[in-house]
């Protein structure tokens, strides 16, 4: 059924967009991913070592500072507890996984209980700021209700420091007049310098605006991703293949692709504990309709795992149809939780084959904020099988 229903968005809304411009030079592509002309020192590239990690933060739901409450945590953590705490944990993960990206998949601030979005955003943010290390984020259901709305948000995110956050892709990239939400864009990673692929996208990551929620009166619930996100994501996919394809130091497949985004798919649901890593201890708060982008994905070929937050006391990671679909957990203090369970955040790390430079592994894990800040459930999400070598039962928990 999923899949009928993505052929009929994309067949129905294909000729809205147009192809990708002509194919630039691999600076100009990645000088695409912001308002501004980026020099070497800006590209996003895996570093010396072939590595590339991201630090995803889901539901920080920062509000007012030190005023701000904490919620569902043990008695004895009460007092003094705070939003600070948010700010603490995060400033303290940056130090110690000293990140390529930093990642935020949205309800990065609370708005009910924020005097001021701006004003909050900019203090939810301000490690990742003060860190000097490019991040980016999209939007969650939460983020437009305070003081701004979702455009203004997102509009706020893209002027500040070190974002690499976009409010939609450019115009030339569409036909369309439109396209639904704010905050869809995509970054590419390239090689690390001095590689055979340091001119080309090796990882590309895609960003998109799940939504909040419903404006359809027949339809109840969240916000889903819509048509004209999902030819905008397959055309960007088909054009970043065909470059990754394409001279010189043309490459046979495709370059792997991860997604983030804050709504979890329906296909969230697919999953019980015999067939992913992490926990489930609340339900799947997904859309109430499916809008194919499951399918999508998978007839793109080039994404290996989507990431989400939204249901806080959930960060499982389990395969379907050959993505991996993974929770970060909550993050947040001011975001609802479970007493005795740490706040989390996920790590994630590719790392490339020195022989050819293209990716040869995606690998997650958590780490928690306890006093260690422990690290839990490693698994590897993906291994690129195309060296040359047959390789058995590399797949799963490491």
């Amino acid at each position: 059924m999923a899949r009928a229903r993505c052929s009929s968005i994309i067949l129905l809304l294909g000729l809205l967009c147009s192809s990708l411009p002509p194919s630039p030079s691999a600076s100009e592509t990645t000088a695409t991913t912001t308002r501004r002309s980026k020099s070497e020192s800006e590209i996003l590239r895996f570093d010396g070592k072939g590595r590339f990690k991201i630090v995803q933060v889901a539901d920080m739901h920062y509000a007012d500072g030190e005023t701000t409450p904490c919620l569902d945590v043990l008695p004895e953590e009460v007092p003094g507890c705070s939003d600070l705490n948010t700010t603490a944990f995060l400033n303290r993960i940056i130090m110690a996984e000293n990140p390529n990206l930093i990642v935020f998949t949205g309800d990065n601030i609370f708005g009910l209980n924020a005097a001021d979005s701006a004003k909050s955003m900019n203090a939810a943010f301000a490690p990742a700021v003060h860190s000097k290390i490019p991040w980016a984020a999209v939007l969650g259901n939460h983020d437009q209700e305070s003081t701004l709305n979702r455009e203004e948000v997102m509009k706020h995110i893209v002027s500040m420091p070190h974002t690499l956050s976009r409010l939609n892709p450019p115009l030339s990239s569409c036909d369309g007049d439109h396209i639904d939400g704010f905050g869809n864009y995509n970054l590419e990673v390239h090689g690390p310098i001095g590689s055979k692929l340091h001119n080309k996208s090796i990882l590309n990551l895609y960003f998109l605006d799940s939504g909040d929620y419903s404006t359809v009166p027949s339809i109840p619930g969240y916000g889903w991703i819509k048509p004209s996100q999902q030819v905008w994501f397959q055309k960007t996919s088909s054009e970043l293949q065909r470059r990754y394809k394409t001279g010189p130091e043309a490459q046979k497949r495709g370059a792997p692709g991860l997604a983030f985004f804050h709504i979890p798919l329906p296909e969230f649901s697919s999953f019980d504990a015999s067939n992913f890593t992490g926990v489930k201890q609340e339900g799947i708060s997904s859309p109430s309709i499916n809008s194919g982008f499951f399918t999508t994905m998978v007839e793109a070929g080039d994404v290996k795992a989507a990431f989400i937050g939204h249901d806080h006391v959930n960060d499982f990671c389990g395969k379907l149809t050959g993505v991996h679909l993974c929770y970060a957990g909550g993050f947040g203090y001011h975001a609802y939780g479970k007493a005795g369970w740490p706040r989390r955040v996920r790590i994630v790390v590719a790392n490339t084959n020195p022989m050819n430079g293209a990716v040869k592994s995606i690998k997650t894990w958590k780490r928690l904020d306890d006093p260690s800040l422990s690290t839990i459930d490693v698994q590897t999400l993906w291994r690129n099988n195309s060296s040359g070598r047959r390789k058995k039962g590399i797949q799963g928990v490491i």
